[in-house]
């Protein structure tokens, strides 16, 4: 079982680049008119990010066990601090009313007043402290949604396997910390998740299971337009896949389907609408979606920030957005995508956990 960001990277067969070290960010080919530079670099294993009210961009990461915070210019970093270290694998950060949320495996932390208290943050609060303590897709990705709840998925503990919630769910939790509930089920590992703009409806990404071989099942966009769905997991995959092991039980009919596949094993992590007004207008509210690229495939997918137009509940176009992270002809890879975050520019950055950076693509007209 793969159970750390360690052993995530010795089985992906990437390219290690060495932090501080030139990221070859010429190879990243991009839609007419784009660029790509280099926003913060020496940012060890980045992953998922959120900006404070300030400004302050705030980036989690896994195996390093840190939370970072980084003053910059709006083009690139000017200062990056530790604020927090020795963690168990801090992923999700969330910033709402002044405080950042930090989440750890089974925990959920506060710290008040962040961006006046930097760079030595203030005692922190639990928030909550009674997620499951399996580190097998137990790191987390947190958002507050629309409603004011801070949602926290709880993957499966498993490849696939079957157990009760919160395990394969998503909850979500007061503010304070008072109530926890599970908002949907069957999702064996969701790490990123944003709402429409418009409609304000909910949609994430989900890993599908592995040992099925190199093209079975896709990992899925899916769309929760109300709470109590259920999206298959262990019983069916990518909505027409009943599984070896658990399929007999329940049928596929059963669950929703997703909205889009995205392909076997590309690692679909973070993703946002855009609601920037940098990008040309045919952008507006797409969904553009980190994918950190497969690692127990025969020949690599993922490795590339892709985008998804949703219309009426539905994906009416799949695209490459940005790829090159990954060298098809040598099949290895130099970085690995996790998460997007839109600036009040309209630029968007897209964070590296494998190169130790986060990049920031910008528009300039042809």
């Amino acid at each position: 079982m793969i159970r750390t960001a360690t052993l995530f990277l010795a089985f992906a067969g990437v390219a290690a680049i060495a932090h501080g070290q030139p990221k070859p960010i010429e190879r990243i080919k991009l839609p007419p008119g784009f660029e790509i530079t280099i926003f913060a670099d020496n940012v060890a294993n980045a992953r998922s990010m959120a900006l404070g009210e300030n400004g302050t961009l705030f980036v989690g990461s896994m195996s390093a066990g840190k939370v970072y915070a980084i003053k910059h210019d709006g083009r690139k970093a000017t200062q990056v601090t530790t604020i927090a270290s020795g963690l168990n694998m801090p992923n999700g950060v969330a910033v709402k009313d002044g405080a950042l949320y930090v989440a750890e495996v089974d925990k959920v932390w506060r710290y008040d007043a962040i961006e006046s208290s930097l760079p030595r943050p203030g005692k922190r609060a639990l928030v909550y402290g009674k997620y499951p303590s399996d580190k097998h897709h137990g790191w987390k990705f947190i958002r507050f949604g629309p409603d004011g709840w801070l949602y926290v998925p709880v993957g499966g503990p498993c490849n696939v396997c079957e157990r009760e919630a919160p395990y394969a769910s998503l909850t979500r939790l007061k503010p304070d910390g008072s109530a926890m509930e599970v908002v949907e089920r069957g999702i064996r590992n969701t790490v990123g998740f944003d709402w429409d703009p418009a409609t304000k409806e909910l949609w994430f990404t989900d890993n599908g299971r592995d040992m099925l071989g190199d093209d079975l099942p896709s990992d899925e966009l899916n769309y929760a337009p109300k709470a109590g769905m259920h999206f298959g997991f262990p019983y069916c995959h990518q909505g027409d896949l009943p599984d070896p092991e658990f399929g007999a039980k329940r049928s596929c009919t059963e669950f929703t389907p997703p909205a889009q596949k995205l392909g076997a094993h590309v690692a679909a992590l973070g993703m946002r609408f855009y609601g920037g007004s940098m990008f040309p207008a045919e952008y507006r509210d797409r969904i553009f979606i980190a994918q950190h690229g497969s690692w127990n495939r025969s020949k690599k997918s993922g490795y590339r920030v892709m985008t998804a137009k949703v219309e009426g509940g539905k994906v009416t176009d799949y695209r490459v957005f940005a790829e090159g992270f990954l060298d098809v002809a040598s099949d290895t890879a130099w970085g690995r995508p996790v998460d997007v975050q839109v600036m009040p520019d309209g630029a968007l950055l897209v964070s590296d956990d494998q190169a130790g950076a986060i990049y920031r693509i910008a528009y300039r007209a042809p």
